[in-house]
């Protein structure tokens, strides 16, 4: 079996999506985007600095228009029997397989980035990734400090992402340190994304979500909040809503969709990063990647 993965934020790079304007079917649903948006996102993915791609409300719709619109100009050659995407990347595996049209797509993707961007102006948080370290080890730490923070990405075994208030994620570090883990390494991000602290976010998310038409999708999508293939329509919005405040179950997704015969990944989108993850989690399975 063959599985389509997406990736989340900081997969973006300048000049992303440039080489794809042309293909078959982009430029109209570019072009659709720029007007949704009421801003050239094209210009910023094509032409804009590190800087501007940087920004949440920038890298997370240009992160999904890449992937997604990689999907559409596939045609015939997008037959997957199951999809995952990382965090955003969940939102642009619904899309390409048709749970949601792609208008509804971006404005969902646009309502989370301008969510999560004004609950980090709220609440500054932070995060970090810790190596080398059991998975239970660090859930016991964290569930042992005092301020917050959380587990936030289980990424492939021995990487583990956790997230929470600027002192609970320090304080977290130097005990995860102290336990064993080989780095505890702060990432350069405007807040505690998939924590308690995305609350805020969370609440405006799912008036969004559940005022948006969604639909049975063309296969299976493996949620990052159950882990498991989902397609009923409301059981893919209520995991949906979930994942912003919920860790991402990258490698138990990746498990079971193994576990489910599949033996084939290809990453749409921007970078390899999936592909590198998918690897970790298990050696035996084929890896690719359309960017």
């Amino acid at each position: 079996m063959k599985a389509f993965v997406f990736p989340g934020q900081g997969a973006q790079f300048v000049g992303m999506g440039h080489d794809l304007y042309n293909e078959f079917l982009a430029k109209d649903l570019f072009e659709k985007a720029n007007e949704i948006l009421e801003f050239r996102i094209t210009d910023l993915m094509f032409n804009g600095t590190e800087e501007d791609l940087r920004q949440t409300k920038v890298t997370q719709p240009a992160i999904f228009l890449h992937s997604v619109i990689l999907a559409k100009t596939m045609g015939d050659k997008f037959q997957p029997d199951m999809v995952a995407g990382h965090s955003l990347g969940e939102f642009s595996a619904l899309t390409a397989v048709n749970a949601i049209s792609f208008e509804d797509g971006l404005k969902l993707v646009y309502k989370r980035a301008l969510a999560m961007q004004q609950a980090c102006e709220k609440t500054p948080g932070s995060m970090a990734a810790i190596l080398g370290l059991d998975d239970k080890i660090i859930e016991k730490i964290c569930s042992e400090i005092n301020d917050v923070v959380v587990p936030a990405n289980y990424n492939c075994p021995g990487q583990v992402v956790i997230s929470g208030s600027i002192t609970g994620v320090d304080q977290a570090c130097e005990k995860l340190k102290e336990a064993g883990a080989k780095r505890a390494l702060k990432l350069n991000v405007g807040g505690a994304f998939h924590s308690p602290l995305m609350e805020s976010a969370r609440e405006e998310l799912a008036k969004a979500i559940n005022s948006t038409k969604f639909q049975t999708p063309i296969c299976p999508v493996y949620q990052n909040v159950s882990t498991k293939g989902e397609t009923d329509p409301e059981e893919i919005k209520k995991n949906l809503i979930a994942q912003l405040t919920a860790p991402v179950k990258w490698t138990q997704s990746i498990q079971n969709m193994v576990a489910d015969e599949c033996a084939n990944f290809t990453e749409l989108g921007p970078g390899n990063v999936l592909q590198g993850l998918i690897r970790k989690i298990n050696a035996s399975v084929e890896t690719s990647g359309v960017s």
